[in-house]
């Protein structure tokens, strides 16, 4: 076949890590991404370059590391003087659509030959008057959500107590939709941004296919969720039993022989210095209760993901089409001593990502492969499937080669930090290995865990040097190799 694949890339926001429920208990349930996995080549050990939402976004664009990008922080707002693979695509004759959450710098997806939805910085869709018409056409009420507890620093408590606290008819009006939040959505399902936005990607799949022959397209859903609020209406929450989800791994982590950064938290599970409480001011079954709706917000975010994925079978799209889902980063809920939410510390919680790539003609269906990957291989595999390169020097690579066992994966790799930029500041360099993970902290303790016999990440193993130099050198040649001259002076200090 010559004519170039269709490309569609489905990307969630902050996703549950697989751990939940691996021990057998009750896990979260994504039946939608299950089901594409079964025709896609499933990368078991794919990473986020960075914990950080729009640092990550940015790498997913470009291939590159955020030294390289320099859109280090959520609130950076740096030029994009390298290229993105929107507009490599546009040059190759594809037609891209986005719709969903930017979070990735200056503008939008629509400053970049993509025509669709895309808010500008974090956005709100449930303020925006393409959300209006929406629920117009479909007969709905504007979302409704009862709060059930709410998590606040200094900032926000004044500004946000009046508006969440007991709150049972609470609408999100302000210019951005990630209130640290659980609780219900009240109203239909469908009033949620999820399916909101595939509404939009769905009804564009249609008019494509009304206009076959117009050449390859890109179409990308960038869902707000599963990031918190929590907010998922009760058919999904009656998906699970709370008593049937035991505690997690290192939920009674004392955080001894841990960097500071890891307590970098809000109240109320953190002090008046913003500082986590241990142990957890929470008991295990409030924690559950949280759990459920972060489970049942995971679910129906697959959900309605699935649609579009039920869209191209029915359009006759599906089979010749790349389609790649994954996440931007994790969501460290419940781990090391009970956080909400995440920081810029690399636990497995906050940096292990789901990615399944479904190449045309479900070639490799149903593989299941352990090769190290991260969010800087994403661009370059999408830009290998149109055929396409950049034409400058990029840190990722195209996964295709790997998914045809045409080239081995990596041995190890690294990740990066550099912290939240305002509370938390810490600089970070990481060391993933088949086996270990080795990471540097500015102004702190290292970190060296073996993750085969240690998981959970609860034992420190840094101050066994005989163990830890060899990691310290291959880190060292990893940054030596990719030119990140801030993550070398942190090595040396």
């Amino acid at each position: 076949m010559n004519r170039k694949p269709n490309i569609v890339m489905i990307v969630t926001d902050h996703q549950l890590h697989y751990r939940h429920g691996w021990d057998g208990g009750e896990k979260p349930l994504h039946p939608g991404f299950d089901a594409l996995a079964k025709d896609s080549v499933l990368f078991e050990r794919a990473y986020a370059v960075t914990p950080l939402c729009g640092p990550a976004r940015r790498t997913l664009l470009t291939g590159l590391y955020p030294h390289h990008h320099r859109n280090i922080h959520n609130q950076t707002e740096s030029p994009y003087d390298h290229e993105i693979y929107l507009d490599k695509l546009s040059e190759a004759g594809y037609r891209n659509f986005y719709f969903g959450k930017w979070h990735a710098g200056p503008g939008t997806a629509l400053d970049h030959h993509a025509e669709g939805f895309c808010p500008e910085f974090y956005g709100n869709p449930y303020i925006t008057e393409e959300y209006k018409e929406y629920i117009g056409r479909k007969g709905l009420p504007p979302a409704e959500h009862s709060i059930e507890r709410y998590f606040w620093n200094n900032s926000s408590k004044k500004q946000f107590r009046e508006l969440y606290e007991g709150n049972d008819h609470y609408h999100c009006t302000h210019t951005w939709c990630g209130e640290p939040c659980v609780g219900i959505t009240t109203t239909p399902k469908e009033t949620h941004e999820g399916y909101f936005l595939a509404d939009m990607a769905c009804r564009q799949l249609e008019q494509l296919a009304r206009e076959d022959g117009q050449g390859p397209f890109h179409l990308r859903l960038d869902l707000w969720g599963p990031h918190q609020p929590y907010f998922p209406t009760q058919e999904f929450v009656d998906m699970y039993d709370a008593s049937q989800i035991r505690e997690y791994g290192n939920f009674s982590d004392d955080l001894s022989n841990k960097p500071g950064t890891y307590r970098n938290m809000n109240r109320p599970i953190a002090d008046e210095q913003f500082k986590l409480i241990i142990p957890s001011i929470f008991s295990w079954e409030e924690w559950r209760d949280i759990m459920v709706k972060a489970y049942a917000q995971t679910t129906m975010t697959d959900d309605a993901a699935r649609l579009v994925i039920q869209k191209l079978k029915e359009l006759g799209m599906y089979e010749d089409t790349l389609i790649i889902w994954t996440s931007d980063h994790g969501d460290g809920l419940g781990s090391h001593g009970g956080i909400f939410d995440k920081g810029s510390f690399m636990t497995e919680e906050t940096v292990r990502i789901p990615l399944a790539l479904k190449l045309p003609r479900n070639e490799y269906g149903g593989s299941r492969m352990n090769n190290l990957v991260n969010s800087i291989d994403i661009a370059p595999t999408i830009l290998d499937a149109a055929r396409i390169t950049f034409s400058q020097p990029i840190d990722g690579e195209s996964l295709l080669p790997v998914c045809r066992l045409e080239r081995p994966g990596r041995t190890q790799m690294m990740l990066e930090s550099y912290g939240q930029g305002y509370r938390d500041t810490c600089m970070s360099r990481t060391l993933i290995t088949g086996t270990h993970k080795y990471t540097v902290n500015e102004d702190d303790i290292s970190e060296l865990y073996d993750l085969e016999r240690d998981p959970y990440e609860l034992h420190n193993l840094k101050d066994d040097e005989e163990l830890a130099e060899p990691f310290r050198r291959m880190l060292g040649d990893e940054l030596e190799q990719l030119g990140d001259s801030e993550g070398m002076a942190l090595l040396d200090g």
